[in-house]
């Protein structure tokens, strides 16, 4: 069986990295410029880039500029899903100048960087802050859904969440043989775990990507679309498959996932073949075939419709 998140996050091409280990005492600031800011730096072949923090020990505030911080304690992680300029700080409402040097030193430098911050006091709090990056273009329904601040916390020892936490920790404290290939993958997996409780924890009565996830019927459809993005779906054989009317499936699709099912199909069909194309393993013929055009010309006119250029030049 399709696993549809699964499916969207190969597709989108997620890669994560650690850069900054921080230890700090208080009072002390670091304030995080737009993910667009910093990309070239860290995750240059990135179109968006989504920053994280794990707080490992002490208590500090992480916030949006334009919203109140949230209270951090150890074991927590804050993700900031739409690459907004963020702070984190040892007190709430505290601002600092971002420190562009810091991105570009830790290119040319072992990951994750170690950062000092001595504001004075004796209890020293440490973050372990890091990015993702991923494709935000032709089409990426995760991304479209997805708040603009993520906060969790680890709650017990045998937690998932935990145990993640416990490695990353780990490898960003002791760095050794293959340590940014295994903060890598773990990034990735810790992004994953916090998506799927974000998920969990939605109003049932919600609408969006995630609420169409979360419905039997059009989480079927979805998976169906996803599993089988070349055939030539019909609302009435899509219908049958998880179970509705074609009346019904296009208006509760709509309703829940922003578009008709069909609508949905080609965005994705084009989101697949420009991952596609990026990879450069594939002809623009073979790509038609797969993602289910008949033709480079087909493909072709379908694409610079949604993306505004040919394949050629995308």
């Amino acid at each position: 069986m399709m696993d549809t998140l699964s499916d969207v996050l190969r597709a989108v091409r997620l890669t994560g990295a650690v850069f900054f280990s921080v230890d700090a005492s208080a009072p002390w600031v670091a304030e995080a410029p737009a993910g667009t800011a910093v990309s070239p730096q860290i995750l240059p072949e990135a179109e968006h880039v989504i920053a994280y923090h794990v707080v490992t020990s002490g208590t500090c505030w992480g916030g949006l500029l334009d919203e109140p911080a949230v209270k951090l304690e150890a074991g927590d992680i804050i993700v900031f899903p739409q690459g907004d300029p963020h702070v984190i700080s040892s007190a709430p409402g505290m601002r600092g100048a971002p420190h562009y040097e810091a991105y570009r030193e830790v290119r040319n430098s072992n990951t994750p960087l170690a950062v000092s911050i001595r504001g004075g006091a004796p209890k020293h709090e440490h973050v372990v802050c890091g990015y993702l990056g991923c494709d935000a273009r032709p089409f990426n329904p995760l991304l479209a859904t997805l708040p603009r601040l993520m906060h969790l916390r680890a709650e017990a020892a045998d937690d998932p969440l935990h145990r993640l936490l416990k490695l990353a920790i780990a490898e960003a404290s002791e760095p050794r043989a293959g340590g940014d290939c295994v903060l890598s993958k773990l990034s990735e997996l810790l992004f994953v775990e916090v998506v799927r409780r974000y998920v969990a924890s939605l109003p049932t009565e919600g609408v969006g990507w995630f609420a169409g996830l979360r419905d039997e019927n059009i989480g079927r459809a979805l998976q169906k679309l996803h599993e089988r993005p070349a055939h030539d779906w019909s609302l009435e054989e899509l219908g049958k498959e998880c179970g509705l009317s074609r009346s019904v499936l296009a208006e509760r699709f709509a309703h829940l996932v922003g578009v008709p099912p069909i609508q949905y199909l080609a965005q994705w069909r084009i989101q697949l073949a420009a991952s596609l194309l990026r990879t450069g393993k594939a002809s623009l013929a073979e790509i038609a075939e797969r993602v289910g055009y008949g033709s480079e010309a087909a493909l072709s006119r379908a694409f610079k419709r949604q993306v505004g250029v040919a394949p050629a030049h995308s």
